[in-house]
């Protein structure tokens, strides 16, 4: 679901409205806090994003557009709704967030739209479009992108974000709550013992969450582990042979459509003799909650606990 989901282009259109993300490219490696140390005279409010790009206010920004609903979240968690003039038409989180103007989805975005309602700053998710970046920056609007792949990252996310809109003591109290509720849920399935999950990123082919992916980082906090975690690459294809083979307890995927059910996926040809099958431990979850890298993150952990322990979560 990131910057190594490049290779999916040809399901993106299928999975976007579930997974509510957008094509990536690599990314920049930061200094842990995001700022640019190099510069002793910057502003307080400057941070360097996740691709290089570097961008300093006199004051924080009023007018603010997200091009990813992540990110929306986080503006809105971090009390900063007032200030959101544009988000796409897929983000409904939270409920106040349907009366804000639309500019578009992951495909298309309505340039002239966004400049019209002059923002102070664009936030988008990856590196985004190179023409419509700089089309922006033409029209004096700074940009600035995240990618973050694990809790740690959207911490980091949060605070970066956080900096340049004057909201770092909202940040700290956010991302507090965040870690406790982690390390909560950490410690309760810490001693049990290990579950074979397997998470369905597509059904045809077939593709896993791998490791480096922030599902599979989920799956091994949540005290499962995941039988996709030797694979080559974060999204890898799976073959049904290996599939059994690895025999999953825990069948996980998300409703990225609607025909995708419990039941049709019981019945699927060759899934029988599954041992999540045959117990009947296969569960469709909320994409907009377990693919949205944003605050919410935490509730998706505790939610595949649920799911891989259910004894302990009663």
């Amino acid at each position: 679901m990131y910057k190594r989901y490049k290779h999916l282009s040809l399901i993106i259109a299928l999975m976007i409205i579930a997974l509510s993300l957008i094509g990536c490219t690599n990314k920049k490696t930061d200094n842990g806090d995001g700022l640019d140390n190099s510069a002793p005279n910057e502003s307080s409010l400057s941070i360097e994003d996740d691709f290089g790009n570097k961008v300093s206010f006199d004051k924080a920004p009023e007018r603010i557009i997200s091009l990813a609903p992540s990110n929306t979240e986080i503006l809105f968690a971090l009390g900063l709704g007032d200030k959101v003039v544009g988000v796409t038409s897929y983000d409904d989180y939270p409920e106040e967030v349907l009366e804000v103007e639309k500019i578009g989805d992951f495909s298309a975005i309505n340039l002239e739209k966004i400049i019209e309602l002059e923002p102070d700053l664009v936030i988008i998710y990856g590196e985004g479009n190179e023409e419509e970046n700089a089309r922006l920056k033409e029209a004096g609007i700074p940009v600035v992108g995240f990618e973050p792949e694990s809790i740690d990252e959207i911490i980091d996310t949060i605070n970066k974000i956080a900096k340049i809109t004057g909201k770092t003591a909202e940040a700290d109290s956010l991302t507090n709550s965040m870690m406790e509720k982690r390390d909560e849920i950490v410690n309760k399935v810490k001693g049990s013992p290990k579950v074979r999950v397997f998470y369905e990123i597509w059904h045809d082919p077939l593709m896993a969450a791998g490791p480096g992916s922030f599902m599979d980082q989920l799956i091994e906090l949540a005290g499962g582990e995941n039988i996709a975690k030797d694979a080559q690459d974060e999204y890898p294809q799976f073959d049904l042979e290996q599939l059994v083979e690895r025999d999953p307890e825990v069948y996980l995927t998300s409703a990225d459509m609607p025909e995708k059910t419990p039941e049709a996926m019981m019945a699927r040809p060759g899934f029988e003799n599954i041992s999540a099958i045959k117990s009947g431990q296969v569960y469709v979850l909320d994409p907009n909650i377990v693919s949205r890298p944003g605050p919410r993150i935490i509730e998706a952990l505790e939610i595949v606990a649920e799911k891989i322990h259910p004894e302990i979560f009663k």
